[in-house]
């Protein structure tokens, strides 16, 4: 039986970066759910940017790539999950930022 590898640096082989991408935005939502205050301007803002239905449209028109979006907010990103004490958050970020950004 052939072991699945996940290869980042050469092909992105066996990764899915756009699934990465919809966890962290899933995990935002949840975490804007539990803790409405942590949805302030600027994360409804960085929303916007984000096409409604990601999970199956990772690309909308200009500027509205998801990937695009978590890869280039990632520090942003972690420091909300850490401020609001977020591990599910993390951990999705975590592995969304080894693999894909």
């Amino acid at each position: 039986m052939e072991t699945e590898f996940k290869d980042r640096y050469i092909t992105f082989k066996n990764i899915d970066c756009y699934e990465n991408a919809a966890l962290v935005l899933e995990a935002m939502e949840e975490l804007f759910y539990h803790a409405p205050e942590s949805y302030n301007d600027f994360w409804k803002r960085f929303m916007n940017t984000i096409p409604k239905n990601y999970k199956e449209e990772f690309v909308k028109g200009e500027h509205k790539d998801t990937l695009y979006q978590v890869c280039s907010n990632v520090f942003y990103i972690f420091d909300l999950f850490e401020e609001y004490d977020f591990e599910k958050g993390v951990k999705m970020m975590d592995q969304c930022e080894l693999e894909c950004c």
